[in-house]
């Protein structure tokens, strides 16, 4: 559970980091909050954040659930799939998001895998 725990809290880092990221543009491109709007760039930056946040409720959940009852190192590395993804999918998305589709699916795929086979370790 030790390389489960440890993706967790890398997850959890990336997160905090595309928080500090968001903050930062609001900063450097005069947002004032409490306004999600006015620049483009700034969107698609919160947007990232606010996607990963979404896909994170199904994650981590899965992730644990997966680790408990189907493999450890299979979860992890699916866990580590979906930092990735999600890494591809900050910088196409940012760039522009019609080509964010590659860090999108590497995400949606680990977390159905997760997701199945922790229904799989459960019921089995």
């Amino acid at each position: 559970m030790d390389f489960v725990a440890f993706v967790t809290l890398l997850l959890i880092s990336q997160y905090l980091f595309f928080m500090a990221m968001t903050g930062k543009a609001r900063d450097e491109l005069g947002i004032k909050a409490p306004a999600t709007t006015g620049d483009e760039v700034f969107e698609r930056i919160l947007r990232v954040q606010l996607n990963t946040l979404e896909q994170l409720m199904v994650t981590l959940p899965a992730l644990w659930i997966c680790a408990n009852y189907f493999s450890t190192g299979f979860a992890g590395t699916m866990g580590l799939v979906f930092f990735a993804g999600r890494m591809v999918y900050r910088k196409a998305y940012i760039a522009d998001p019609s080509t964010r589709g590659t860090g999108m699916m590497m995400g949606f795929f680990a977390n159905i895998l997760l997701l199945v086979t922790a229904l799989w370790g459960l019921v089995f």
